[in-house]
């Protein structure tokens, strides 16, 4: 071998030593993980959601990452009013501090809901009738024990009696890696919606029961990796209508009966990358649903559900949100019951708030240009004592939408639907207002393709 060649063998070993040694002195070991503030959630609660560990080696660019991140995922437990991750670092290693203050976690409270799908409903199409209230107590335990274990009470009169008692744990295992969840509940009815009609639903007014549903739930679920969660859930319910309903519909249980038991399997995958779980800003989220819904007697249900969800930061203070679901199921012949289109919870278009669109499939696209006007932590010690209410977050943002949304009817003359099998548009402007334990106060006026304008108003919270 020429003198040269061993030359330059000699100076690429050198090199790559060199190099070595250059990486390894930018890896810092973590050496200690303090945590302060966690006088009720147990430490391993904690540091599951941490995305490094004891004894990890973390490169030094990468360190402001990844206690960003770990930040994120403990503000996303919902236990933690607030969260501060600190560090200190030497040549080699790395130590982390973690003060926490933590929710209050018992909530005993009055409740008064509305019977309907939402408050724009209640408002524009009952004529805001007070007797529409459904009223009562609701106890959660949101951390029962310190593993972030939640208990759950609910017992309602008025409008629609109902009683609901759960349970949720959200690690059985040493690892951490598999929870359960489980709950019974019961409820009756007297003035009940029997059918859509015009894509409206259509009540029935009574001072007699008219229907009865009892059931229970058992959920499995799987956190494989910090951001991934599976949950198989088991569902049964039973439930018995009134003679009349039967006849004003007869395609409610579509078979000579009034009594009907679902057997219900659902199967949940979500990929959950979202900075803020109540109010994302960044982040992303993947979503999807498969159920099954057997009926005592032979019918057979299946559907499939999806949703993306993008959360962009587009420059200091300005946000783009975007969304978009999809639906399929099988038969085209439906239980009513069972029949879910468009119209409930956030599976709407815009503008169409005050309608029911009943169909098969669906496929909805959402889209939202927000802007960070105000958000500030206010100081109420002076005013408030309790540490978890003597601190106001508040956040305002300012925002304009525009959805476009499609639904498959097959048997659209059953609901007289004019809004089925047609493409359906709508937009406007809005304003959100997040504050204390992530409730979010959301108004916002509304335009559609009828030309129809509103001005609509929600609130959601998590306590």
């Amino acid at each position: 071998m020429k003198i040269g060649s061993v030359k330059s063998i000699i100076a690429l070993v050198l090199i790559a030593l060199f190099c070595g040694n250059l990486s390894a002195q930018n890896l810092l070991k973590i050496r200690k993980i303090e945590v302060s503030g966690n006088s009720k959630t147990k430490e391993e609660i904690i540091l599951r959601e941490l995305n490094f560990k004891l004894k990890d080696s973390l490169s030094a660019t990468d360190i402001e990452k990844y206690i960003e991140k770990s930040k994120q995922n403990l503000i996303n437990t919902n236990l933690f009013l607030t969260v501060n991750i600190l560090y200190n670092s030497s040549d080699q290693f790395i130590d982390v501090y973690i003060a926490l203050k933590e929710r209050w976690y018992l909530v005993v409270l009055p409740e008064v809901l509305l019977a309907d799908r939402s408050f724009n409903e209640w408002w524009y199409e009952r004529n805001r009738d007070l007797t529409r209230l459904t009223y009562g107590i609701n106890a959660k335990h949101f951390n029962l024990s310190g593993n972030n274990d939640q208990l759950k009470a609910k017992i309602m009169g008025g409008f629609i009696p109902y009683f609901e008692l759960s349970y949720a744990k959200p690690y059985i295992d040493k690892r951490k890696r598999i929870g359960i969840r489980t709950g019974v509940f019961y409820s009756t009815q007297r003035t009940m919606a029997y059918r859509t009609w015009n894509d409206k639903l259509d009540f029935f007014v009574s001072e007699k029961r008219m229907r009865e549903r009892k059931g229970a739930i058992f959920e499995l679920r799987l956190r494989n990796a910090l951001y991934h969660f599976h949950a198989i859930n088991l569902g049964y319910t039973n439930t018995t209508l009134a003679d009349t309903i039967t006849r004003l519909n007869p395609n409610y249980f579509e078979t000579n009966t009034n009594n009907q038991e679902v057997f219900s399997f659902t199967y949940d995958y979500r990929f959950d990358q979202r900075d803020n779980r109540q109010y994302p800003l960044k982040g992303r989220l993947l979503y999807t649903q498969l159920s099954n819904f057997y009926v005592k007697g032979g019918y057979n249900q299946t559907n499939i559900f999806g949703l993306y969800s993008l959360f962009q930061p587009l420059k200091k203070s300005l946000f783009w949100e975007s969304s978009a679901r999809v639906k399929f199921s099988n038969p085209k012949k439906q239980y009513y019951p069972l029949i879910s289109g468009l119209g409930y919870s956030n599976n709407l278009v815009r503008g169409y708030e005050l309608y029911v669109i009943d169909g098969q499939h669906y496929g909805l696209w959402k889209n939202t240009l927000k802007y960070e006007l105000l958000k500030k932590e206010f100081n109420l010690k002076k005013f408030i004592k309790l540490s978890q209410f003597s601190t106001l977050p508040l956040a305002i943002y300012p925002n304009a939408y525009f959805d476009i949304g499609y639904i498959k009817n097959y048997y659209p003359i059953y609901s007289n639907s004019k809004l089925s099998n047609k493409l359906l548009k709508g937009g406007g402007f809005g304003l959100d207002i997040v504050t204390w334990y992530n409730s979010n106060v959301k108004m916002y006026y509304s335009i559609n393709q009828m030309g129809e304008r509103k001005f609509f108003f929600g609130i959601s919270r998590d306590i």
